[in-house]
């Protein structure tokens, strides 16, 4: 198997969206475009929210990715958490699928003698340090957020540090919603440098609306446009976004 690139959205948000499409309809969009959709819900002071939550379940869940409702204090270990879950979930899919294809339908990896499992596992840990990584990071900026957006920028950065040992490429590109004139802003176009984001986040306003579903419509776009139905895709073409930095 190629090395690949493993393509992921990671929302994070504290409230329900009330503007727009179903965001768990465009997480399963994004999921036909090889983009898996993960999600992590930031509550303080143990709020509790049931249709939040429901909802943050089910775009992840539509995404094929993972979600993890967290205390704002927890936010940084759950993001590296999350992403590296993810990741892990994908190629165990992929391997999967190559498997079955060998192997026909009537075997997975968890029908595999124990020896040959771990041989199999070795190969999916190996890939989770040698894929290659885009992360499209989108951060619910509303008015509930305001509060929270430091220790969101906290958690990116310690993502960052915690990914450098890596031996494939990282890219992480941040936008926001709502936008001032659209569902998103795009606050950094995709650079392996995550730490530019502390350059960024102090020039963040909070409030408005929350369209979830338009945002993770709009953030699709910013991913490379091509093997878009391999959830580890092989392309080389450039950035809808333009230069990175």
């Amino acid at each position: 198997m190629n090395k690949g690139t493993i393509k992921q959205i990671l929302l994070i948000t504290d409230g329900c969206s009330n503007q727009g499409e179903d965001p768990a309809a465009m997480a399963a969009l994004a999921k036909e475009h090889g983009i898996v959709v993960n999600v992590i819900g930031v509550m303080e002071n143990y709020e509790t929210d049931d249709r939040g939550m429901k909802e943050i379940d089910n775009i992840a869940s539509a995404g094929g990715g993972v979600s993890q409702v967290v205390q704002t204090k927890q936010l940084s270990q759950t993001v590296q958490m999350v992403t590296r879950q993810a990741m892990t979930q994908t190629i165990k899919g992929v391997v999967n699928q190559e498997l079955q294809d060998i192997l026909g339908d009537s075997q997975s990896m968890e029908d595999l003698p124990p020896e040959k499992r771990g041989r199999v596992m070795e190969v999916v840990d190996d890939l989770g340090e040698t894929v290659n990584l885009e992360v499209c990071i989108l951060v619910d900026t509303s008015a509930s957020m305001k509060t929270k957006l430091p220790t969101v920028r906290e958690a990116l950065l310690d993502l960052s540090i915690s990914l450098t040992s890596r031996m494939g490429e990282n890219q992480f590109c941040l936008y926001t919603f709502p936008g001032k004139r659209k569902a998103t802003s795009k606050i950094m176009s995709w650079t392996p440098k995550i730490d530019h984001i502390s350059q960024v986040f102090s020039k963040l306003a909070s409030g408005g609306v929350t369209p979830t579903g338009p945002a993770i419509r709009d953030v699709i776009k910013s991913f490379s446009t091509s093997s878009r139905r391999h959830l580890i895709s092989h392309d080389d073409e450039a950035y809808d976004d333009g230069p990175r930095y």
